[in-house]
């Protein structure tokens, strides 16, 4: 297996493409490199994704075009209660898909915080975040594992099917428990596993990339969420996650070449990964 640094080089390489390549794709002006796809039926895709997973044709609607890239396990928005006035961080926040939507429930008194390690996909979320005229949304550059965010600072935490690519998930939990006021909330949308994957996937880079290989045994997970401090830790809602929800990540062609499994083996993981929404609380003391 690969050390944590080239895990994470491997990730940000995966993801750089991911936005290079759906950057506005359905403006005659601009060009799309999404693989076996033109760029409109790459955007359709995503909003048909998007729509199983939780999102209303409301929420797709209310955001920049280009912003969701259809990569998500869950909606944590939708779970996470937001109010008016909130200060919202987003980890791995991709091309902001999360965070306009953040954005549009706390209003013009909240701020949402989006941090992703990809220079690439923080240059598209600003970038798209202008082109909306949002004012109460920012977009940091940094990991996961070492937030550019103060103690104390934030009112919520969402993630949506990130924390799992971390080679050092511990670490984001107690990160998360930092910037979290005291009583401030986590809510999580994650890909966890319920039974062990292949070795063959276990070691794919490609798989890691495409949220497989990095995902955690559900118990390891919550119990790297309490060992972090966080109480009321629960697990909201649980699902059978169809790995062909991959079709929309240019890495899952290259897990099934790159690990040796057949596209068939692929579907069967679907009965070992599950989409999970998690819960947890910092506590006020």
């Amino acid at each position: 297996m690969k050390t944590e640094d080239e895990i994470r080089k491997k990730v940000r390489e995966g993801y750089a493409q991911v936005a290079k390549g759906s950057s506005s794709c359905c403006a005659p002006q601009n060009t799309c490199c999404a693989p076996q796809a033109s760029c409109c039926a790459a955007a359709d895709l995503a909003t048909e994704v998007s729509k199983k997973i939780g999102y209303s044709s409301e929420e797709l609607g209310s955001v920049p075009d280009g912003a969701n890239l259809g990569l998500g396990c869950g909606n944590p928005v939708a779970l996470a209660s937001l109010k008016e006035g909130e200060v919202v961080l987003d980890l791995g926040s991709g091309a902001g898909f999360d965070c306009f939507l953040a954005a549009n429930n706390v209003g013009k008194k909240g701020k949402v915080i989006g941090v992703d390690m990809t220079p690439e996909m923080v240059e598209k979320a600003r970038q798209n975040a202008s082109k909306g005229g949002y004012q109460n949304v920012e977009f940091r550059l940094g990991e996961i594992e070492n937030l550019p965010v103060a103690d104390n600072h934030v009112d919520v935490i969402i993630s949506n099917c990130v924390i799992n690519l971390s080679p050092d998930k511990e670490r984001v939990f107690k990160e998360a428990f930092r910037v979290l006021k005291p009583g401030g909330r986590l809510m999580v949308s994650d890909i966890v596993l319920v039974n062990q994957l292949p070795d063959s996937v276990k070691n794919s880079v490609a798989a890691y990339i495409g949220c497989l290989s990095g995902a955690e045994m559900k118990d390891k997970y919550i119990e790297a969420i309490k060992a972090a401090g966080f109480q009321q830790v629960s697990i909201l809602d649980e699902t059978a996650f169809p790995t062909d929800y991959m079709s929309n990540d240019p890495t899952a062609q290259a897990i099934i070449n790159e690990s040796g499994i057949s596209s068939l083996d692929l579907k069967q993981l679907g009965k070992a990964i599950r989409s999970a929404k998690v819960y947890a609380v910092r506590p006020k003391r």
